[in-house]
């Protein structure tokens, strides 16, 4: 399949600041990616430059095989939407909805026609002959998305446009994107530093770190086989527990934790096996860990000591250690647990991660 935005060796230097290192991304036609990472990754700046807003200082970028490089934004074929609604306030939102079309000098009834759609699509038409200032939140995002839906792109790009947003709004319009994507069909690239947001709306997600590409992979893979510590902690909410330990080599391999306690390893697939000895870390997610009867029949269980309890309606959080290690795990909304109260939890090792200590990447 063509790529529909596709960027080569790309970097970007703010004086002696190299914000972009180098970096490379093919997205394909129609295809959902998300760009995610914590604020200065260089995400909303990897957006900008494929926007046109910056530019670059190496490499190149083309959109819809052609090289836009060096094109002015509105020569690229996109469409975007930024955090701030960026709407006119003196103009209801029909002219804001036209007014880019009407710069461009297109003929009326096809402005007319172009902004029904968009209002259709994003349920906005009686909102039409209003301005911003009679609008909520998610009104004039809706009305910024519009904005950018009747020019008609193959390409969108999203820059944190729910941020501003409170989070049952954020979860509505979350729905509402996720169905105009697949109503539409169009290359999307949405920026933000919310995991939630990028595990339900990616086809694949970037997840970046200091100007790079971490990993790229869909969202399942993502969550489940992170390629190295630093995805691995930052995907997943509570994040995944590490135990810091030595991993022993050979027919059975074994999981030592640096105070003793011996994990067995050997039903966990590596993706680089040790022949001896190497210092690791064993990634485990809250939700892996089980309780009482099922704690039994996993091969590794241990007893705790519950520290703290956090109901959170469907489930329950609770802090605890295994050796050294603190560790959250997640139970049932329907099972009691009590501060001081002993337990015995469980895991799989093979649903886990390993990663070597030195290099921090997945064994």
């Amino acid at each position: 399949m063509q790529s529909s935005v596709s960027v080569k060796d790309l970097s970007l230097n703010f004086g002696s600041v190299q914000v972009l290192k180098s970096l490379n991304l093919d997205v394909k036609q129609g295809e959902f990616i998300v760009l995610l990472g914590p604020s200065g990754c260089g995400k909303s700046t990897l957006l900008n430059c494929i926007a046109g807003l910056l530019d670059v200082s190496e490499g190149q970028i083309f959109i819809g095989g052609k090289n836009v490089t060096w094109a002015e934004p509105k020569d690229r074929g996109i469409g975007m939407v930024f955090q701030s609604y960026a709407l006119y306030p003196q103009m209801t939102v029909e002219k804001n909805l036209s007014f880019g079309l009407r710069v461009a000098g297109m003929k009326r009834d096809e402005i007319e026609s172009r902004v029904k759609r968009a209002s259709e699509i994003l349920q906005i038409e009686p909102l039409l002959q209003r301005k911003p200032a009679n609008l909520s939140g998610g009104q004039r995002q809706r009305v910024a998305i519009g904005r950018a839906l009747v020019r008609d792109v193959d390409v969108f790009l999203f820059d944190e446009p729910l941020s501003n947003l409170d989070a049952k709004l954020r979860s509505d319009l979350r729905v509402e994107i996720k169905r105009l994507h697949q109503r539409l069909k169009n290359t999307m690239i949405y920026v933000t530093h919310d995991q939630i947001e990028a595990l339900t709306l990616a086809d694949r997600i970037a997840i970046m770190k200091n100007g790079e590409i971490q990993q790229l992979s869909d969202p399942h893979t993502i969550y489940n086989k992170p390629v190295n510590l630093y995805v691995a902690g930052f995907i997943g909410s509570p994040s995944m527990n590490f135990l810091n330990g030595t991993l022993a080599g050979g027919a059975e391999p074994t999981f030592t934790t640096d105070d003793g306690i011996v994990v067995p390893v050997g039903r966990y697939v590596f993706d680089k096996a040790p022949t001896g000895s190497t210092k690791a870390v064993l990634g485990v997610r809250p939700e892996h860990i089980l309780l009482g009867d099922a704690a039994k029949a996993m091969p590794f269980s241990t007893e705790v000591e519950i520290e703290i309890v956090e109901p959170m309606g469907s489930d329950t959080l609770a802090w605890t250690k295994i050796g050294n290690h603190a560790v959250t795990f997640r139970a049932d909304s329907d099972v009691h647990l009590t501060v001081g109260q002993k337990v015995l939890v469980g895991f799989d090792p093979a649903r886990g991660s390993l990663f070597d200590t030195a290099s921090t990447n997945r064994l």
